[in-house]
């Protein structure tokens, strides 16, 4: 059932265009810093002389700090403004990033990490809302499923883009003297330290540009709304538990992200054994590039495939999640390089696919005053789902194999394939009742 109508991007009012243009620009730039850090934070830690558990924890930290403070966030967000919130967010990944360029030792780094984890939750559920409720405010009535695909290509093209700079970086710019890297402890943490420019150029991107209707900000203010956190998440998690199209995108999406997380995660492991050490390093680089560009590009083809299924988003994220299952078992079962990269990228694109129909239904059932919220709640699930699916199938992935934990993982994406032509079937009488309030 289409609620909203599908017009055209040039047909849309002036402020709304500007709107997306804003947001674009806004997602490029945001992700594209943090982009530059992607391809060597780990090559970063090692230069460090911290080993591979020492790494694997510092990721844990960042984990449990967005696991326990991504909820809490989200509310905020709600009541103090997504402009101010992610704001602060973004100083705290400043100083993460300062932390980092001046810390060899594992305490310190793990305090730069729990900054990450702590920007990452503050971040949740934001501008995402201050985006969708501006569309909704320029623009009512326009189908928002293209508008999410435009915004979720400039985000993942700044993080592909991104990649490439950060991994090249180091490589220009070197010192004389190889014990006396030119900023930082490393060659590599130059790309640091352009990626906190790039976010300090983020602040100014958003006091500057981003506009939000006031509200008023006072100690007191900001010490009732931290007080009423707890009912604003209870709140929320109601709203996601009553309303039966919310609570079955989540379960669908915490099961796409249990199997697909895996696959994004040990790719690297099975391209390097299929390659001579000198060439794995490089190779695996610029697929971590493809990667970001492919799940672009398959964002950018969201609105035109959201127009042939005529904008029945449940039915194109069942079909995706369907197509997701036949590449993640391909994939398994690539015994070339050549054949593994193709496939890879086909992953990805079907990937890009699935973000834009997922949020607009998920946007179409939630209230203003619950986005930045359910928003959190989704995030959350979403990393509880690849957690589990990381311990689950990593373990599988040791014992028998990477391939077979990749194949085992598509039942659970047949599962969210089901529960999504479930949803598909319903949403119509479903959406016919207003969100809960």
């Amino acid at each position: 059932m289409v609620s909203d109508a599908d017009i055209p991007f040039i047909e849309l009012p002036r402020a709304a265009r500007r709107h997306v243009y804003l947001f674009q620009g806004h997602q490029f730039l945001d992700r594209f810093a943090m982009g530059v850090t992607v391809a060597v934070t780990a090559l970063a830690l090692q230069e460090r002389g911290l080993g591979v558990g020492e790494i694997g924890a510092l990721f844990a930290v960042y984990a449990a700090v967005v696991l326990m403070t991504e909820l809490p966030f989200g509310g905020l967000a709600d009541g103090l403004g997504r402009k101010p919130v992610f704001l602060i967010a973004t100083v705290a990944s400043v100083a993460a990033s300062a932390v980092f360029l001046l810390s060899k030792a594992f305490w310190p780094l793990a305090a730069s990490f729990a900054l990450v984890g702590l920007g990452r939750a503050l971040r949740s559920g934001t501008l995402d809302a201050w985006y969708v409720e501006g569309l909704r405010q320029h623009a009512p009535g326009a189908e928002v499923q293209p508008l999410l695909a435009r915004a979720q290509t400039a985000n993942f093209a700044g993080l592909g883009l991104g990649a490439i700079v950060g991994g090249v970086l180091p490589g220009l710019v070197t010192s004389n003297k190889p014990s006396a890297p030119l900023i930082g402890q490393t060659v590599y943490d130059v790309s640091y330290a352009v990626g906190l420019g790039l976010t300090v150029a983020v602040i100014a991107y958003t006091v500057l540009l981003v506009r939000e209707r006031p509200r008023p900000l006072s100690v007191s203010v900001v010490l009732h709304e931290f007080r009423a956190v707890p009912r604003t998440i209870r709140g929320g998690m109601r709203l996601a538990v009553s309303d039966r199209t919310l609570l079955v995108l989540l379960v669908v999406l915490a099961l796409m992200l249990f199997a697909t997380n895996p696959v994004e995660v040990l790719w690297p492991i099975v391209v390097q054994a299929m390659l001579d050490p000198e060439r794995a390093a490089a190779v695996v680089g610029l697929l971590t590039v493809g990667y970001f560009l492919a799940i672009a590009v398959g964002a950018s083809c969201a609105g035109p495939v959201g127009r042939l299924f005529r904008r029945r988003h449940a039915l194109m994220l069942a079909v995706v999640i369907a197509a997701l299952a036949v590449c993640q078992i391909a994939l398994a079962l690539q015994t070339s390089l050549a054949g593994f990269v193709g496939v890879f990228l086909l992953f990805s694109v079907v990937l890009g696919l699935s973000e834009s129909p997922a949020a607009t239904i998920l946007h179409a059932r939630v209230p203003d005053h619950r986005r930045s919220t359910i928003l959190s709640v989704q995030s959350l699930l979403k990393q509880l789902g690849a957690m589990a699916g990381l311990l689950a199938l990593g373990w599988i992935g040791e014992t028998a194999g990477v391939a077979i934990s990749w194949i085992v993982g598509t039942l659970s994406l047949g599962i969210a394939a089901i529960l999504a032509m479930l949803l598909a079937r319903q949403i119509g009488r479903w959406s016919n009742s207003p969100p809960t309030q």
